[in-house]
């Protein structure tokens, strides 16, 4: 359920629909260690499985998403929409981060764009600090909170190898950035319908120029 609701504030946001719904692609854990077994993939907490084929009728893309079961449950029992804070934070950042990654694909694959792992991971930073800031309350107190929690002091897994870790670094950095343009141009001023406009425009550039929004 918490999946779902997430997908819909989600689409809400950026005023976009799928047409899908993600609990329908959700799989437990032994049916994701089925599809990737024999690769060295890492076994993170979530992760958005797509496999690509091009069949006699064109290309077709398969997708899954898994989300540990222990987080789910923990979020069934600890409503983030009635109170966000460490009991259920971690927990719901995972939520938003494999919805977010499953409504980017399908959107991407919709319009035949390609997309790129650290395009997914930025807009996914940006969604958990705007959904967490939403839930919660919109002022300059809590942002900057939310930023610091967030970007200001990532710690990353040891079983990620290089290029991982730059890509996660990247992402952050950038995502840091872009959230504190959104705290002072938008929250303190208590311009929330214009932030809300701005995230929609930023979702819907490429790769280039989210990070050129972000740098400027």
């Amino acid at each position: 359920m918490t999946l779902r609701r997430v997908q819909r504030g989600l689409e809400e946001l950026y005023r976009i629909e799928t047409g899908a719904n993600v609990d329908d692609f959700v799989i437990d854990e032994a049916a994701r260690d089925r599809a990737i077994a024999g690769a060295p993939n890492r076994r993170p907490r979530e992760q958005l499985l797509v496999v690509e084929e091009q069949g006699e009728g064109g290309p077709s893309m398969s997708i899954a998403l898994f989300v540990d079961r222990g987080a789910l449950q923990n979020l069934d029992a600890n409503d983030p929409s009635r109170r966000l804070g460490a009991h259920n934070l971690g927990d719901f950042l995972l939520a938003v981060e494999g919805v977010s990654h499953f409504i980017y694909t399908l959107m991407c694959a919709r319009t035949e764009r390609p997309v790129s792992q650290l395009e997914l991971e930025l807009q996914a930073e940006v969604d958990k600090f705007v959904t967490c800031l939403l839930v919660t309350d919109p002022t300059v107190r809590v942002a900057a909170e939310l930023r610091q929690r967030l970007f200001g002091e990532p710690i990353y897994d040891d079983d990620l190898d290089g290029d991982e870790v730059d890509r996660y670094r990247v992402a952050n950095d950038n995502a840091y950035r872009y959230t504190g343009f959104l705290q002072h141009a938008f929250v303190g001023a208590r311009k929330i319908p214009e932030m809300l406009a701005e995230l929609r425009q930023f979702y819907r550039r490429g790769l280039a120029a989210k990070l050129a929004a972000c740098a400027a």
